[in-house]
């Protein structure tokens, strides 16, 4: 497949020499389920990759050969194309590496990048500080393809599960997690195609020049000259990055390539990490850098670095799909996807918002988007998608400017305000369910939203959009009749005259306009809604719950989604607005772990204490405002308002709960939702009546065993029953040393 031509760079080579190496480097692509990076091809066609489902499985790889890594390990540094081996203690684990990435630990698990990082040089240490070793040092996170060598070299599904799962020799996502070991600077700078280069001139000479490949290179380059073989395979690379660049069936990322066909495949898809989440994600970007407001009416600028790899993992349902080399695709697709925002949307960078969006750091985190306002206010640069490390020259700058003079007092840094950001699972949320449909009648349940009731409209299940359009046009005056059992609703409420818009947005659905819901309805309540087929009458009534609840300060009577409820009447959420200006510090807690937490679907929500004042603020506040928030959490502690937990951190920064063995214990802050009142008594009660005590509802928990003591099966399966559920825990198995209670009452 290669030829002598292709030695001589890519413009000596034939057009029909290239065409066939255009044809099968295509259907690699596509046989592969991860991104092809430049290195990964020049391997394919160099040492022979059958496309039959063999890999690299009858190539004259020597598998012993490979370098050793392992989770954790401080390492030689590995380009991507390298071939690897883990030692896992029985069957070794041989992969060929097909994406990295830096994985420096300040990121954090929502993908907030510190300015310093983002462009840093390996083994810079702090804000304008690129450290002295000279041999640097960076974390990296390797994705490995375990699958690269066929069926017959390949470790079983299950023992691929058990090491995920062991996390000793990969993580649980089967990647590898590795302190790189830079033999200099300069070795540190060079980009991926002349890394790979003096990769396989070096640690993998013996395969490279290897008399049983196909075509060895010294054949190809003629010579056997260290300078020769150098020039020559650095051509060779070239050779093979153009002809996947000028492939028509295929999308690029820097050196990575992707199908055409599995871009639009994933931007179709409706669940996790589709064209929804994807297109959320370009319009985050876009609102990351939201300035604090000033005195006077001025704003400040704000700037704001997002790493797409943890961002991506904060997508609700998304971890299944960030595991083995469908990460690497994920993080692909989603860049490629803000590139063409970019370029569509904006001018060289500006949107019509105010903000700046420019790629900064190509490499760490799986990519560092900058987002600035007003994006105006600097020059634009010459490409936004060229990787401009911004954040840390910024911080080399002020580190090494000088004045002769005295310095200037500099202008006191603004305090942050509290931050407003969109829930990052609103398009989840209250989803409409339909509950039956026949020929008399359309039957859906609908929680209702924070913006139903401040805005006053009912969205319509899409059937019946449609349905009223054809028959009624795309206005008609519709009756809505509300039924709230045990409740009071005026005669304005119960029988209302609305219209409906239907002009059939993007997401298929109308609405009810005009509504003027009661005041005694909350975001959450469930809605069970009938519209009779051809009629212009739509009933929505409550449905009463069997014991009333409380969540907070409200007494619930009728069925909610418990998500939602969370959610959006957190403090500082109503219909007049939903913002936490003005807020003190307990409410503020309140707010931020209820929008903020991880959310089970039984409204719990759990949020790692330490960043507590980063998701409030958006970025670190003064001392004295950690210190406010921190003394709240305290009382709320104290009141039972909030509970503790404490979870764990892995090497990537994700947090778990319950905690892992063997990974960094941290303390977290959690919601709990809901008690279960007593039934108030119907008839009166003489004086020496007892009186009736709180029966509190006790969701179901791990509770820590003796020493020498061990769950029972039957509390096995109820923690697996329990997890399927809810979905409160990492995995289907106790925790070493705990059994599970069951939920209960308690106090009757």
């Amino acid at each position: 497949m290669l030829t002598p031509a292709m030695a001589e760079g890519h413009e000596a080579v034939p057009p029909g020499e290239r065409e066939r190496l255009l044809t099968y480097l295509e259907a690699v692509v596509a046989a592969r389920r991860t991104p092809v990076h430049a290195a990964v091809a020049f391997n394919a066609v160099y040492f022979g990759y059958d496309l039959d489902g063999e890999g690299y499985g009858r190539s004259p790889l020597r598998l012993d050969d490979f370098p050793v890594v392992a989770l954790g390990a401080d390492v030689p540094a590995l380009p991507v194309g390298a071939m690897m081996r883990v030692a896992t203690g029985s069957d070794p684990l041989y992969a060929e590496i097909v994406y990295k990435e830096g994985a420096h630990p300040d990121v954090t698990p929502f993908g907030e990048v510190p300015a310093w990082v983002s462009g840093a040089p390996a083994g810079a240490e702090a804000a304008g500080d690129p450290g002295t070793d000279p041999s640097p040092r960076r974390r990296e996170l390797l994705v490995p393809d375990p699958h690269a060598f066929g069926p017959g070299l390949s470790l079983s599904p299950a023992r691929l599960h058990r090491l995920r799962t062991q996390q000793r020799w990969i993580n649980e996502d089967g990647h590898v997690l590795v302190d790189a070991r830079y033999p200099s600077r300069e070795a540190a700078l060079r980009t991926d195609l002349p890394a790979y280069a003096d990769h396989l001139l070096t640690t993998a000479r013996a395969q490279l020049l290897s008399p049983f490949v196909p075509v060895s290179l010294a054949e190809l380059v003629g010579s056997t000259q260290e300078e020769a073989l150098r020039a020559g395979l650095l051509r060779l690379l070239d050779t093979v990055r153009r002809v996947l660049l000028s492939s028509e069936l295929l999308r690029t990322w820097g050196p990575y390539a992707i199908t055409r066909d599995s871009l639009a495949a994933c931007r179709r898809e409706t669940g996790p990490l589709g064209g929804g989440d994807l297109r959320t994600l370009a319009a985050a970007l876009e609102r990351a850098a939201t300035p604090s407001r000033r005195r006077y009416g001025l704003t400040s600028p704000v700037t704001a670095y997002t790493a797409i790899g943890p961002r991506l993992r904060a997508f609700p349902g998304a971890g299944e799909l960030l595991k083995g080399v469908e990460y690497a695709a994920a993080v692909c697709r989603a860049n490629v996807t803000l590139a063409d925002a970019v370029g569509r949307d904006s001018d060289r960078g500006l949107f019509a918002s105010g903000a700046r969006v420019t790629l900064d750091d190509a490499f760490q985190g799986g990519g560092v988007w900058r987002s600035h306002r007003p994006g105006d206010a600097e020059h634009p640069g010459d490409d936004p998608l060229t990787p401009a490390g911004r954040g840390w020259t910024s911080t080399t700058a002020t580190a090494t400017a000088t004045a002769p003079g005295p310095e200037p007092e500099p202008e006191p840094e603004p305090e942050p305000e509290p931050l407003d950001a969109p829930l990052v699972d609103d398009a989840d949320l209250g989803p409409s369910r339909l509950l039956r449909a026949d020929a008399n009648e359309i039957v859906w349940r609908l929680p209702l939203r924070l913006t139903h009731l401040a805005d006053g409209f009912l969205p319509l299940h899409p059937p019946i959009a449609d349905d009223l359009r054809t028959a009624c046009g795309r206005r008609p005056a519709v009756r809505l009749e509300l039924g709230h059992p045990s409740g009071t609703l005026g005669a304005d409420e119960a029988v209302q005259r609305t219209v409906a818009d239907l002009g059939g947005g993007a997401d298929g659905t109308g609405r009810l306009t005009g509504v003027a819901w009661p005041a005694c309805f909350f975001p959450g309540l469930l809605l069970q809604l009938h519209w009779p087929r051809g009629g212009r009458v739509i009933r929505a009534a409550t449905i009463r719950l069997d014991r009333p609840v409380r969540v907070g300060d409200r007494e619930i009577g009728h069925r909610y989604d418990p998500c939602v409820l969370t959610r959006e009447d957190a403090p500082g959420s109503g219909r007049d607005g939903d913002t936490a200006a003005g807020l003190g510090p307990r409410a503020l807690v309140l707010r931020t772990v209820r929008r903020c937490g991880l959310l089970t679907v039984d409204g719990h929500a759990l949020l790692d204490r330490p960043g507590l004042p980063l998701a409030v603020y958006g970025r670190e506040p003064a001392r004295t405002r950690s210190t406010a928030l921190e003394a709240a959490v305290t009382e709320l502690l104290a009141e039972r308002l909030l509970e503790p937990a404490v979870g764990s951190r892995d090497l990537t920064g994700r947090p778990h709960f319950p905690a892992r063995p063997g990974e960094r214990t941290i303390p977290l802050i959690g919601y709990r939702p809901a008690r279960i009142r007593p039934p108030r008594p119907w008839g009166g009660a003489g004086p020496a009546a007892e009186p009736l005590r709180d029966v509190q509802y006790v969701p179901g928990h791990l509770r820590r065993l003796l020493p020498g003591r061990s769950p029972s099966d039957t509390q096995r399966t109820a923690f697996r029953e329990h997890c399927r559920r809810l979905g409160k825990a990492d995995g289907w198995e106790l925790p070493d040393g705990y059994t599970f209670v069951t939920q209960h009452t308690r106090g009757h």
